[in-house]
Formats: structure tokens, C-alpha cells, sequence
């Protein structure tokens, strides 16, 4: 995996939440090419499965054996994303009880660190055959607590692809 580079005033990438790097496409902006706010939601979504994906890469069977429904979601803004910016995408565990989770996201400008909004997703673990309310299984609670602190996936190329100078 590459490493991130890091700034003096930036945590190592080890002590760092589990971060999710996507890039803005056109088809998610106004015309004045700011991000709809509903797609923060799917933004969430895509960093939390995500996350849940490398937290349980280890586990046999996790999709088998494990699913969720999102049961609430609020977003909070501050400034606005806009086309063609590179996403970072935080993902920190802050609660895990026996049938549900939360998760906190923090977004940030990828390239200038400015903070743009925070978002907190409860979600419910179901049995992916029936959609039936069940307690998450231990390893997979175990797995989330854990919380994958220096990882990251980069859908953007940000870290991973070649720069033009």
C-alpha cells in the first residue's frame, strides 16, 4: 500500500482513521459545479462500505454472515465541495452496541485540508437472507472497534496514479 505523505502538523498515517479518497464528478454538481448536498449521503455510504469492507476483509463469510440498513443519517456543512475536487473521507467508529453502530465522517478537501463537512450514519445489523434486526457478531464488532487506523482506499489516484506536473 502507498504511504500518504504526511506534514509536520499531520498524525502519522498509522494513528490516522481510515480515510476513503474519492474525486467530485460532474454529474453531482449544480451548475455552478458545487456538490448537491443529497450526495454527501451517498458519499457516506460509499466510505462506510468501504471501511466495513477493509475492517472485515480477514472475516470468512462477512457478507454472508453480515449486513446493515442505514436507519439514520445527518449531514452538518461548512464550506461546499465543488467539480473535480479530491475528497477525503474519514470514517471513525463512536459507537457499537449489540444490534447497531455509528459511524462519524469527516470530509476535507484533499489537496488544501479545508475542513467542508461531517456526517453521522446509525446503522443496524441485518441478516443479509431475510433483512431480519440481529445482533452483529462479535469478530465483526471486534473488526469495527478495531477501526482500520492507517488505511485508506483511493478511488481518486490521488496517492496510487501518476501526477501531471
Amino acid at each position: 500500500m502507498t504511504k500518504i505523505p504526511e506534514t509536520s502538523e499531520q498524525k502519522s498515517s498509522e494513528e490516522k482513521p481510515f480515510r476513503y479518497f474519492m474525486q467530485v464528478r460532474y454529474s453531482e454538481c449544480d451548475a455552478q459545479l458545487v456538490v448537491f448536498n443529497a450526495r454527501y449521503g451517498d458519499y457516506i455510504e460509499l466510505a462506510a462500505t468501504e471501511f466495513l469492507y477493509i475492517v472485515g476483509a480477514e472475516l470468512p463469510d462477512l457478507e454472508a454472515s453480515f449486513d446493515y440498513q442505514v436507519v439514520k443519517l445527518t449531514i452538518e456543512w461548512k464550506a461546499p465541495a465543488r467539480y473535480r475536487d479530491t475528497l477525503e473521507i474519514s470514517v471513525n467508529v463512536t459507537h457499537v452496541g449489540n444490534t447497531s453502530f455509528e459511524l462519524t465522517t469527516e470530509f476535507r478537501n484533499a489537496k488544501t485540508g479545508q475542513f467542508l463537512a461531517k456526517g453521522e450514519l446509525i446503522g443496524v445489523a441485518v441478516n443479509p437472507k431475510n433483512v431480519e434486526k440481529m445482533p452483529i457478531p462479535d469478530s465483526i464488532k471486534q473488526a469495527m472497534v478495531n477501526g482500520a487506523r492507517g488505511k485508506f482506499v483511493d478511488h481518486a489516484g490521488l496517492f496510487t496514479a501518476p501526477q501531471a506536473n
